[in-house]
């Protein structure tokens, strides 16, 4: 994660009292409509992804805020799911699919919908009670042999939420709110503080460009921010004159695109997401290298 002669000014925390207080917040909602989706859901046995049923998102994402508990805890507590310690050193974005996430499925063989409801607000409530007074600056080695501060941590949980409610909503003909505001929190918080502290081994095996690609993000519910990928390696920054894309977004229209929900072509042509700058024809590889699973 080097500063790269002429490069901008690497990017400072966004990590404030409100951030922290936003993302815990975020937790605790969405964690309780997600509760409420999961355990009215009408057939758990939809699928909810091209590979999973509700029963099994529902597991998926309950198993993480289960072993979160553990990770909060600083070493006080074992991970409730084993299996899925001794392989997230080597995780990468790319084999999340095929290897932790398995695992973690067949390891975690809960799948009745009240159950599993039960389990995931009593994780979350252990999770904000553990951090009631903690740093959410402090940081904590994660995926992949990247670091994370406990701010990012809660704005990937809260973001595993939305986006898994999104499926299991759109399975069982449900509503489900995506908010803005909750949601900006992957940006500001995890995206931010992941590229900051060190992203591992997260973006092996994805293509490598040699060149540089700034994109700046403009959102009303985020900090100014651009982010570079150079050679192959992604650093975060303060807004500069020198900037390829420039990239305006609805942060839960971003995040959708970003899960591969949805494409970027119905995005922009719903206002949510628009492009112009000097090289904006460079965004989808910049995309490409970010995906997320």
């Amino acid at each position: 994660m080097g500063h790269s002669p002429g490069a901008g000014t690497p990017a400072a925390s966004r990590v404030t009292p409100e951030r922290w207080s936003a993302a815990r917040a975020a937790v605790r909602e969405a964690g309780e409509r997600f509760a409420e989706l999961v355990e009215s859901a009408p057939d758990p046995a939809a699928m909810a992804t091209a590979d999973w049923t509700v029963a099994e998102t529902a597991a998926h994402v309950t198993g993480i805020a289960w072993n979160n508990t553990a990770v909060f805890a600083d070493g006080a507590k074992n991970f409730p799911i084993p299996e899925v310690r001794p392989r997230m050193m080597g995780a990468t974005l790319d084999t999340l699919a095929t290897e932790i996430n398995p695992v973690q499925l067949a390891s975690f063989t809960e799948r009745d919908p009240v159950r599993l409801a039960a389990l995931l607000r009593a994780s979350v409530a252990e999770m904000l009670d553990t951090t009631a007074d903690a740093d959410p600056e402090r940081v904590h080695g994660w995926l992949g042999g990247s670091r994370l501060s406990l701010a990012g941590l809660f704005a990937h949980m809260a973001n595993e939420l939305l986006v898994h409610g999104h499926d299991i909503a759109r399975a069982s003909r449900r509503p489900w709110r995506i908010p803005d505001e909750q949601v900006a929190l992957f940006v500001d918080l995890f995206l931010v503080d992941l590229t900051r502290h060190g992203y591992g081994r997260l973006l092996d095996g994805r293509p490598v460009r040699p060149d540089r690609i700034a994109v700046r993000f403009h959102s009303r519910h985020t900090a100014p921010l651009v982010m570079v990928l150079e050679d192959g390696v992604a650093r975060v920054e303060e807004p500069g004159a020198d900037v390829d894309v420039h990239l305006w977004f609805r942060p839960s229209a971003l995040n959708l695109v970003l899960f591969r929900r949805l494409g970027r072509a119905r995005a922009a042509l719903s206002g949510s997401l628009v492009v112009w700058g000097r090289r904006p024809w460079l965004l989808p590889a910049f995309l490409r290298k970010l995906r997320m699973p």
